[in-house]
């Protein structure tokens, strides 16, 4: 077993964020056509790009426990955390109401299996782009 003080570094890269769903057709539906994701491609899942990170929904096998805690969330940016919910209220899909944060405002969703999804305005419009470019990880 190496030690985690090895000197070497992992060569990672990023590839995916998936979600298991029950119902593909359902779980398309939603992602394409109410939240308007953009779908590259699909074969045995389905592939959305927002804005170069990839985004895939598993089907989950009947019968099938998914592992893990379920605490994962997909987060998306907005510019107006309002307008969107409004947006997205006229489209039926339910939200909770905005809580306020340090740095700006979220607001939660489902989508038809249930997985928590978040909206969330920074205080700034550059509060995005601060947070990844300051972002130290130690190895």
């Amino acid at each position: 077993m190496r030690s985690s003080s090895s000197s070497s570094k992992l060569k990672l890269a990023f590839d995916t964020v998936f979600y298991y769903v029950t119902d593909m057709d359902a779980a398309i539906a939603f992602y394409r056509d109410t939240l308007g994701l953009p779908m590259v491609s699909h074969d045995y899942v389905a592939r959305f790009d927002l804005d170069g990170v990839l985004i895939e929904l598993v089907p989950r096998p009947p019968g099938a426990v998914v592992p893990g805690s379920g605490n994962a969330r997909l987060c998306f940016s907005v510019t107006n955390l309002q307008a969107t919910m409004e947006q997205m209220h006229a489209r039926g899909i339910a939200t909770s109401e905005i809580k306020s944060k340090k740095d700006g405002k979220l607001a939660y969703f489902r989508d038809p299996d249930g997985n928590e999804l978040c909206l969330w305005e920074y205080a700034r419009a550059e509060d995005a782009r601060e947070i990844v470019e300051s972002a130290v990880f130690h190895g």
